[in-house]
């Protein structure tokens, strides 16, 4: 197999440190290098400090092959870039003619004066590759030292993704015979990443050295991601191919995707592939669920529509929820759901009714029903499945986690996988 070249990224500026600017940069960058088969495998941020600067060239030198520089090139005292790179490799700063005239040319086409302080811009450590900036003032620089390429790029994202498009990705294409890395990313649903973790243990420790297994867990759901590494993309493929045909038998009740699918869209997918229809009654969740399902494109497709009856006499005066229900056993209750959507699965001619009823909080909780409580329903051809959640203390995060919950009943009614 071809040797595995690593990138370390590094981003500077105070303003990234502070949270002033998200940095976007190191994120696209890494996408980049991994479709060319370049691996990251650190990404920093480092403030505008010689010292700290220093500190972080030495450290990525260590394990990188390449390391790739954003941010601290432009003209003023604060931006300490350009001076520190040729301090670290031992040079000079020289003023490049052809950088110089790039520079004029940009100010130029603007009507602008080119000041002295921006013709610093065309001062450039002497050991360094001028790479031109065609649609900003401040050169990218290319070195080749201590056993390492290193590019050191403008911070302003469109400025540093033409540079990196135009020039540094090609470059790199040639000077190393890089590897295929190829993902394919599993998305599962309605268990914990210990459980599934537990269901996939033995296949997970028979994996070939050259496939990796990654746990991506996120509110309400766990991605597991595929790796593979290899010479060809056809040989990657197969080999991650293989893998996917393994795991599948083993958790096939909580797949549902795919790569970049969302949970509503796998929904809605096998809404139409059946063409079946769909609408909500919400309480707690407040039109979240609703809001997930809209939100993609063709849902007027399966999507008949909402209630969101918050006040208990609109669940009875809108829905026909019995006065003695709400009496007896409360909102939050696994009758009051019941109740809930089988009535708007009539009221709307749907296929499906699926209903929400809880304490989303931070108030309202009891003794018996502490905040977190949640009842959901999906009513359906065959009948009504119910779930009771225990969720959290956090409003935000239980109405997140009620709408994820209420979607995967409503897939696996549809999907038939419901006691």
């Amino acid at each position: 197999m071809k040797k595995t070249v690593t990138a370390e990224i590094l981003a500077i500026g105070d303003e990234l440190l502070y949270g002033q600017i998200q940095d976007t940069n190191s994120l696209w960058i890494s996408q980049e290098l991994d479709k060319i088969g370049v691996r990251v495998v650190r990404r920093t941020t480092v403030g505008d400090n010689r010292h700290d600067m220093l500190h972080a060239f030495e450290a990525a030198e260590k394990v990188a092959d390449v390391v790739i520089i954003t941010g601290g090139l432009g003209p003023t005292s604060d931006d300490l870039t350009k001076p520190v790179l040729a301090e670290y490799f031992g040079c000079g700063i020289e003023l490049v003619p052809e950088a110089l005239e790039s520079v004029r040319r940009f100010f130029e086409r603007r009507g602008r004066e080119l000041t002295d302080t921006n013709k610093l811009q065309a001062h450039l450590p002497t050991k360094c590759t001028y790479v031109e900036n065609e649609v900003g003032t401040a050169p990218g620089m290319w070195f080749e030292e201590n056993g390492a390429v290193w590019i050191s790029m403008p911070g302003v994202p469109h400025e540093m993704k033409k540079l990196m498009k135009d020039f540094v990705l090609p470059k790199l294409k040639t000077i190393y015979d890089l590897p295929v890395i190829y993902h394919r990313v599993i998305k599962t649903v309605g268990i914990g990443e210990s459980w599934l973790s537990d269901l996939i243990k033995v296949w997970e420790l028979s994996l070939p050295r050259h496939v990796r297994l990654a746990y991506l867990p996120s509110l309400g759901e766990v991605k597991l991601r595929l790796t593979a590494f290899g010479d060809s993309q056809s040989f990657v493929e197969e080999a991650v191919g293989t893998q996917l045909e393994k795991v599948y038998p083993l958790i096939s009740k909580y797949i549902y995707g795919y790569d970049k699918i969302s949970l509503q869209e796998a929904v809605g997918q096998l809404l139409l592939a059946q063409g079946k229809k769909v609408a909500f009654a919400e309480s707690c969740s407040g039109g979240y669920i609703s809001h997930l399902i809209t939100s993609i494109g063709g849902s007027s497709g399966y999507f008949q529509g909402a209630l969101i009856p918050y006040h208990n006499d609109f669940k009875s005066n809108l829905l026909g929820v019995s006065t003695e229900t709400l009496k007896t056993l409360g909102a939050v209750s696994e009758q009051t759901v019941i109740e809930m959507a089988n009535s708007v699965k009539r009221k709307f001619a749907a296929d499906y009714g699926v209903a929400s009823s809880g304490i989303a909080g931070p108030a309202g909780g009891t003794p018996d029903k502490p905040v977190g409580t949640v009842w959901i329903a999906c009513s359906h051809p065959k009948g009504v499945a119910t779930k009771l959640l225990h969720l959290t203390a956090d409003r935000s995060i239980n109405i997140h986690l009620t709408a994820i919950s209420a979607l995967n009943l409503l897939r696996m009614c549809i999907l038939e996988l419901t006691d």
